[in-house]
């Protein structure tokens, strides 16, 4: 006897139509979410591009839901003359109990029609700061950085954090449209070295470092000038002079790949140092010194203890 068939024999030996409803959802939900799942075991085997299989598994859970949905709707509204006023009272029921929930949901819609982040971003949103690992119909996944290690680096903590924040403060996104960062190295350099020298081998070493960068930015940066307002801006690494009480200041702004800041930073320090250090003294970097050039007189008491 087929599942239909048994349902309506239980229904005429006295089985109320709402358990009969209720009975009947179950089964087809199960059936739906246990085809889904076998769809995403499939996925994970035949697909190996990691995004490809991260979309299409996405894909297969969102149809699930939706079928869910539309399912229940069309087996407890009853007659096709009440299907609007039960999705009348079911809207205003939801809405009421699961506020939050949903404008989580309308921030889900929001992410993927705008684009303001995607799985593989690097983003700061409500203060936190981490890389986009899994986009929810309710969260989103990081893997988070910083906190108390320094710099960019993985702390190990896997956060989820509600959509809906799309919406209540700035997203910070490292990533999208132009994926470089500008920063700064800061070389103070000792009055009396020269200067010209100094800035011939801090020029040197940034191209030797940061050109291909400059070449990638570049390309990205005229992306950005035709989809936004906004005007060309030198991505090339620049040499900026300053004199100070104590030394002459060296600012070298460069761009570099979001993800490598801190290790072509690094690099940028050992080669400017080696190349100063092959100078002969003719370039000295200093840190800050204080020099005493008057002291008050002192008066010193001394006595002897008493025995």
């Amino acid at each position: 006897m087929k599942f239909k068939e048994l349902l309506e024999e239980l229904q005429r030996l006295g089985m109320s139509q709402i358990a009969f409803n209720l009975i009947y959802f179950l089964v087809l939900i199960t059936f739906i979410l246990l085809a889904a799942w076998m769809t995403r075991r499939l996925i994970n085997r035949r697909i190996k591009d990691t995004s490809q299989r991260y979309h299409a598994k996405k894909a297969v859970s969102l149809a699930a839901y939706v079928m869910v949905a539309i399912l229940a709707v069309v087996t407890f509204a009853g007659r096709a003359e009440y299907f609007s006023v039960t999705i009348g009272f079911i809207s205003a029921g939801i809405a009421f109990a699961l506020q939050e929930v949903i404008l989580s949901f309308a921030g889900w819609i929001s992410i993927f029609s705008t684009g303001v982040y995607k799985p593989g971003d690097r983003i700061e949103i409500n203060g936190v700061k981490g890389d986009v690992i899994d986009i929810s119909m309710t969260k989103t996944t990081l893997m988070e950085i910083g906190e108390w290690v320094t710099s960019d680096n993985y702390n190990g903590r896997i956060l989820q954090i509600s959509n809906s924040f799309v919406f209540k403060g700035p997203v910070f996104n490292y990533s999208t449209d132009f994926p470089f960062v500008w920063d700064e190295v800061i070389l103070p350099v000792k009055y009396g070295s020269d200067i010209g020298l100094a800035h011939r081998i801090i020029e040197e070493v940034a191209a030797g470092l940061m050109n291909d960068y400059a070449e990638y930015a570049q390309q990205h940066w005229q992306k950005m000038v035709r989809k936004y307002l906004i005007e060309n801006a030198n991505v090339k690494p620049s040499i900026y002079l300053q004199l100070t009480d104590n030394w002459i200041e060296f600012t070298l702004r460069f761009v570099v790949d979001y993800k490598r800041r801190k290790s072509n930073k690094t690099q940028l320090y050992q080669q400017l140092l080696e190349r100063f250090n092959r100078t002969d003294g003719k370039v000295q970097l200093v840190s800050a010194t204080i020099d005493i050039t008057a002291v008050p007189p002192l008066k010193v008491e001394m006595s002897t203890p008493e025995t």
